[in-house]
């Protein structure tokens, strides 16, 4: 499939992460899939949690929009392989983050990514990661004037074009295809990531606090649990069309929140 004008025009317009974003949110009702949440964790002993079922949302819709499922190489949009979503994991009380990516998240049913993302988690937690260790003594090591270059070499070579690098701990698109974090449990009801520019990830969503708020249900004002996602996005790689798909995809799962145990093609 060619390039796109407007695709050509956005990749030549704009450089990486610094400029062309765009910020968008959601607010949807929580009510549906708070108690499928109830549900699988009394089935199945998973603590599930709506940070996953965000995750696995996103990975349906980027499945459905495979122009969002890569990275840009030499001025051209390249898919990645699968689609991978990484969670950003708190470490030593908040004072470090280090990433967890589950690969094929199209793929997997939320209680599959909540326990591979527990027992990456753990890993990182007990200092069992050697990827992670390796690159964390590296960077420690290092002066920070020295950190601009370096990071920019190795996410380019890892992140745009494929290359492992094991002796920093570095494998192939270590990002995957975005970025799935929550600010709730910090008690936020919403905000926005910066977009980190060695990553090449073209999406970075948010999930804010459940909050009970009063909406508009059949003419009548009731109170539902709302929460709020947020998504910083690489204008390079999305219009309005496909954030149309985004959106449509996470309100269905919402409302129709079974979905999220089905097939990507679903």
């Amino acid at each position: 499939m060619g390039m796109s004008t407007r695709r050509k025009l956005a990749i030549a317009t704009w450089s990486a992460p610094r400029e062309g974003n765009i910020y968008g949110k959601l607010e949807l009702d929580a009510s549906k899939v708070l108690a499928y949440i109830d549900r699988v964790r009394e089935e199945t002993g998973v603590k599930v949690s709506l940070t996953h079922v965000v995750g696995r949302a996103v990975a349906l819709a980027l499945h459905k929009a495979p122009g969002l499922n890569g990275r840009i190489v030499f001025g051209a949009f390249k898919p990645f392989p699968s689609v991978n979503v990484t969670y950003l994991v708190a470490l030593e009380e908040g004072a470090d983050l280090a990433k967890a990516t589950i690969e094929d998240a199209d793929e997997k049913g939320v209680t599959a990514i909540a326990r591979e993302l527990r027992e990456l988690a753990l890993r990182l937690r007990k200092g069992e990661d050697d990827d992670f260790n390796k690159s964390k003594g590296l960077l420690r090591a290092l002066p920070t004037w020295l950190i601009r270059p370096l990071l920019t070499v190795t996410g380019w070579l890892a992140s745009a074009v494929g290359m492992s690098i094991p002796a920093l701990g570095v494998k192939p698109f270590p990002f995957g295809s975005c970025v799935v974090t929550s600010v709730g449990m910090l008690g936020l009801d919403e905000g926005f990531a910066p977009p980190t520019p060695f990553a090449r990830v073209p999406l970075w969503v948010l999930v804010g606090a459940l909050r009970d708020r009063p909406v508009a249900e059949d003419g009548e004002v009731v109170i539902r649990p709302m929460v709020t996602l947020t998504a910083t996005i690489d204008h390079r790689f999305i219009d309005g069309f496909q954030g149309g798909i985004l959106a449509k995809e996470m309100r269905r799962v919402f409302a129709e929140p079974e979905l999220l145990d089905g097939s990507a093609e679903a």
